[in-house]
């Protein structure tokens, strides 16, 4: 017969020991409990920095590596809780770009914008994707 003992040894792990009846094997597994803490403490998100709402999940963060009008931005694949303004066309570092800023739905913030399309063909990445600057938005349940 297999019995188990499940004891808690950081934040992300667990040690779980089995044991078999006749005492001969015992066999240690450190197991990561990411699924369990997420359902326990939930996901890690961004929120607007006026208001915060929930604008993004960090599981959606493509790159940190952007640059918004005003600070650093990251790229999402998707946001939440957004409202997307009028397209146009806007000159940036990469290129021509159309573009829509985007707001957070709850105070009107501007917090970045999504890209409509790229013009050039090693931008096309980019399109439908959402840049939110950093400082527009902090950080929940990290």
């Amino acid at each position: 017969m297999l019995s188990f003992a499940t004891k808690l040894v950081s934040p992300l792990a667990a040690s779980l020991i089995f044991s078999l009846n006749n005492g001969q094997a015992v066999v240690a597994v450190s197991v990561l409990f990411c699924t369990l803490m997420a359902e326990l403490v939930g996901p890690r998100l961004y929120s607007c920095c006026n208001c915060r709402n929930n604008v993004a999940l960090h599981d959606d963060v493509i790159s940190k590596a952007f640059q918004g009008r005003n600070s650093r931005a990251f790229l999402f694949s998707h946001t939440m809780n957004i409202v997307v303004g009028p397209k146009e066309d806007r000159q940036l570092t990469t290129g021509l770009h159309t573009v829509a800023d985007v707001y957070c739905c709850d105070c009107r913030e501007v917090l970045g914008w999504k890209y409509e399309r790229a013009y050039e063909e090693t931008q096309k990445y980019k399109e439908g994707k959402f840049i939110l600057e950093k400082s527009k938005i902090v950080k929940e349940n990290w």
